[in-house]
């Protein structure tokens, strides 16, 4: 069985989420990757935690399974040629550094193209590679809170709030992930490499979609909703008799359906609520009478009347409940692999389903150095 990227060999200097969520996924669709790191460990997100599994930590299994890892010194001389010898035979190079460290350890992209036409380098910084914030660091926290991102996420009384998780660092791995299998399919016609550019901003200002677009149509800023949708009404949270669910009705038909579900015929034609439109007028109206029939009833009670019914919703569950999920066991996005020092790991699988070259989890997230013989073997080089 052959994998989608068998063949591609790709060089991973990056470290913390964003870039070794990159590698990871090219790793995952069957990519060799080489994780480099300072001799000793440089990727910060090893010493991370709790929880940590006889010293593995969990925030660094997260992103790097599918990769060998080599230690490299960067700052030397030996180590830099170790980098211009091994780009010889590699085709993608992923790095994090902040913009000109590269370019003065002598490993920029001019000077590797040069060494490699057809490496695709991939660059992946706060605030992109121009521009007056290019030098600035940039961190995930900081990203929401410039793009735009907090400042529609919470309530008016919670405040700007950040997501759960570093959803820019993640965005950001998947748009690098998405232009270096573009630059792949683009040297296939011109047999040339490229530089890719790619910004945690620029990312995080791009998922702002339709908030974003309101704002350029309308000139109104955007206020936080919680809960509730901008653009659509009933899409919300709902607290029910023993918990909280979503209604996400998405269109007029569904919400027919609501009212007969909710024994209500008479909102199908009450001007307030007849369209979307109006809904969304009288959001804060309608909001209150759905949520004092919603908490007469269970959860499942209403579920089971909107699956019935087409209409789309959901229970709010915790992770526990989340990693029981039958639809997950039967997809397979929990899995297990075997690691040498902290025995078997239990990871989060990937979401990719391919019917002819499917993913494959063949190395576990690596130990500091683990396979420099491997590589000094394989590459004849000295690290």
């Amino acid at each position: 069985m052959t994998s989608a990227l068998e063949r591609i060999k790709v060089l991973d200097l990056s470290r913390v989420l964003a870039g070794p969520l990159c590698s990871m996924i090219l790793g995952d669709l069957g990519a060799e990757v080489i994780k480099v790191e300072a001799p000793g460990g440089s990727d910060d997100t090893r010493k991370w935690g709790p929880p940590f599994q006889k010293g593995v930590s969990a925030y660094y299994a997260c992103v790097n399974r599918n990769k060998r890892c080599i230690t490299i010194d960067l700052k030397t001389e030996k180590g830099q040629e170790a980098i211009k010898e091994l780009v010889k035979d590699f085709d993608v190079l992923i790095h994090n550094f902040k913009t000109g460290t590269m370019e003065r350890l002598g490993l920029g992209y001019e000077t590797l193209h040069s060494i490699n036409p057809k490496l695709i380098y991939c660059t992946i910084t706060g605030f992109g590679e121009t521009g007056p914030y290019k030098h600035l660091p940039g961190y995930d926290f900081i990203i929401q809170g410039m793009s735009g991102l907090m400042s529609i996420t919470g309530d008016e009384k919670s405040g700007p709030q950040k997501t759960g998780v570093a959803i820019t660092d993640i965005l950001t791995g998947l748009y690098a992930c998405i232009g270096i299998q573009g630059a792949l399919i683009e040297r296939n016609r011109s047999g040339r490499g490229q530089k890719l550019d790619i910004s945690l901003y620029d990312a995080a200002v791009s998922a702002l979609v339709n908030i974003g677009s309101n704002y350029l149509m309308s000139g109104e800023i955007p206020k936080r909703l919680g809960n509730h949708h901008a653009n659509i009404v009933p899409y919300q949270t709902f607290r029910t008799f023993d918990g909280e669910m979503v209604i996400a009705v998405g269109n007029d038909d569904q919400f027919q359906k609501l009212c007969t579900i909710i024994d209500k015929p008479q909102y199908k034609t009450d001007p307030r609520f007849r369209t979307n439109p109006d809904r969304v007028r009288n959001r804060k109206r309608l909001t209150e009478i759905l949520q004092s029939i919603f908490q007469r009833k269970s959860t499942a009670y209403w579920q089971e009347k909107c699956i019935e019914n087409g209409i789309p919703c959901g229970p709010i569950q915790t992770i526990d409940e989340v990693v029981t999920d039958p639809q997950l066991r039967e997809r397979e996005m929990f899995i297990e692999c075997h690691h040498p020092t902290a025995g078997k790991l239990k990871m989060i699988g990937s979401p990719l389903k391919l019917s002819r070259t499917p993913v494959t989890y063949r190395y576990h997230p690596p130990n500091v150095g683990e396979h420099n013989d491997y590589i000094q073997q394989t590459y004849g080089i000295e690290l």
